[in-house]
């Protein structure tokens, strides 16, 4: 593709309070140099390579991109944040290889995705370690890796964040090289930096002062002259007085590059479809989940023991007609419900907050939130139909539940998955909401008591004050608890039951038993559609307001 420049012109951005974070900013990258952002602390580095690679967009000013505004997600460009974001629990070579094949345009060979994977490799000096764990290597080989990411495309633009931070001198400079040889190729590169031999090795410097005010703009040989100083270090502390810069760039406006047909928005490669992408995003989320053997060791051993708890829990023969115990039919109806709910929240609940910054790195460039979530569902939807299965298994063969038709036991498992679907929804969605895995856990006993408690089964809904019932229409475990027992009868068994208690009790819950499982299922199926969209739109939310 052909190299695009950038431009940006009387960048203004204000925090609350009006406290400037850039002021006035103009400056331009010509095609295919390499620009370095460069200040103390504190400056507005990072908040102007946002602004400049448009996921930010400034209060006053604007920006092109080859004469057009931004626009990341149309296709050539990269970005390579300050943290490593990588999936840890991967192979180097894997993380890499599904990155690729997210990235590449659709049709890409599997030898060309893979060539592609090597080259990255290669460049960045990462062959040695492609087959170890990305969460094993150095810190100086992860940041490689984050920048090996964006390479893979070999983009039209590149903005990265303080890469050579946590990398020693020799490496810094290979990876300066790397990117001289790229902008060389076509790609124009800014970045930021704190380390000051980074600036002698670019085509232009931009200086900026607390305020992010621009104090020098042009060519880094000038730098120790504008500032009056006998070296760069010396330059950070003379660039907090010195005055700001013009606002007038040099050199002509740039033509937007849909007028010159070699350059045209054509030429923009095209990404792969959403169902490409909910396929690979799905074999992603399995390997990683399968390399990680806790997680996956508690994603199937909690059920077994809460399974076990359950059968330990009540006496066998409770539906007997000739022993039949109202009460603990009831409650085992509520734990079905209950259980296949915790299953579906705890299985969803760190399923998004653990991998948040991944998502809006990849969110600025191909990844749709859509498809991520189908995957997640997906990956996890069918170990909960294997512990729904196991639960209404061990439980009938030890008697806990009735004897009855292949019917019946079909509206329980119906009833039981739905539970879980809807549960698993809810979990993306707090996952979704939180901001750290450890906020997740807090959520846990926070959507777990309002189930238990306005779900009907301690308290019948005919039973509950106004407001209480009002709430248990929100409750799954409501609509999941009254489709079991409507699928095992429980109404016409205590209507006909030898029991005492069976009288009072059908008169305590009402009508809740009288009404077909499939008025439950709508419900449970309407609630995970509901969940779905609400975390696909905090997901968004979260994405955008990152860039702001």
């Amino acid at each position: 593709m052909t190299a695009i420049g950038i431009r940006a012109r009387n960048l203004r951005l204000r925090l609350a309070g009006d406290r400037d974070v850039l002021h006035d900013v103009s400056l331009a990258a010509p095609p295919g140099s390499v620009l370095v952002i460069a200040g103390a602390s504190g400056a507005g580095k990072t908040t102007l390579l946002e602004v400049l690679a448009g996921v930010r967009p400034p209060d006053e000013g604007t920006v092109t991109h080859g004469g057009r505004p931004p626009a990341p997600r149309a296709g050539g460009f990269g970005y390579v944040p300050q943290d490593d974001i990588v999936h840890r629990d991967l192979p180097l070579s894997r993380t890499l290889r599904y990155a690729a094949e997210l990235r590449l345009p659709a049709g890409t060979p599997a030898e060309d995705v893979g060539a592609a994977v090597r080259r990255a490799l290669a460049d960045l000096g990462l062959t040695g370690v492609a087959d170890q764990r990305v969460g094993v290597l150095s810190g100086g080989e992860r940041k490689r890796a984050s920048i090996a990411v964006e390479l893979l495309t070999r983009p039209r633009v590149l903005f990265l964040d303080e890469p050579t931070s946590g990398l020693d001198p020799a490496a810094g400079a290979a990876l300066l090289g790397l990117l001289r040889a790229l902008a060389n190729q076509g790609t124009t590169i800014i970045l930021t930096t704190h380390t000051p031999a980074d600036l002698l090795r670019a085509d232009s410097v931009a200086f900026l002062a607390p305020g992010g005010r621009l104090v020098y703009r042009g060519a880094p040989e000038g730098l120790l002259k504008h500032f009056g100083t006998d070296s760069v270090e010396e330059a950070y502390g003379a660039a907090a007085e010195a005055p700001s810069v013009s606002n007038e760039i040099e050199g002509p406006d740039e033509q937007p590059i849909a007028e010159t047909a070699s350059s045209s928005t054509s030429e923009l490669p095209k990404p792969i479809g959403p169902l490409r992408q909910w396929w690979l995003l799905t074999r992603r989320s399995a390997e990683i989940l399968a390399r990680n053997r806790l997680s996956a060791a508690v994603l199937v051993g909690s059920p077994i023991v809460i399974i076990a708890m359950f059968a330990m829990l009540f006496r066998p023969g409770v539906f007997d007609p000739g022993s039949l115990d109202p009460a603990s039919t009831a409650m085992i109806c509520f734990w079905i419900a209950f259980g296949a709910f915790f299953f579906g929240l705890t299985y969803g609940l760190l399923q998004i907050c653990t991998e948040l910054p991944i998502v809006r790195r990849e969110r600025l460039t191909v990844l749709r939130l859509g498809p991520y979530l189908l995957a997640k569902t997906a990956i996890l939807l069918p170990v909960l139909v294997a512990a729904d299965a196991l639960l209404l298994a061990v439980l009938r063969l030890l008697n806990r539940l009735p004897a009855a038709g292949w019917g019946v036991y079909g509206s329980l498992f119906g009833t039981a998955v739905l539970a879980s679907a809807a549960a698993l929804a809810l979990g993306l969605l707090a996952s979704a909401a939180v901001a750290e895995p450890g906020q997740a856990t807090l959520m846990l006993p926070l959507l777990c008591f309002p189930q238990v408690l306005f779900s009907g089964a301690f308290v019948p809904v005919p039973r509950m004050s106004g407001l209480g019932s009002g709430l248990s229409w929100a409750m799954t475990n409501r609509w999941a608890f009254e489709a079991l027992g409507s699928g095992v009868r429980l109404d016409e068994r205590w209507a006909h039951g030898a029991s005492p208690m069976g009288p009072p009790l059908l008169t305590s819950y009402g009508d809740t038993f009288a009404h077909s499982a499939g008025r439950g299922w709508l419900w449970l199926g309407g609630f995970t559609v509901l969940f779905l969209a609400a975390a696909w739109a905090v997901l968004a939310h979260k994405c955008r307001r990152a860039a702001r």
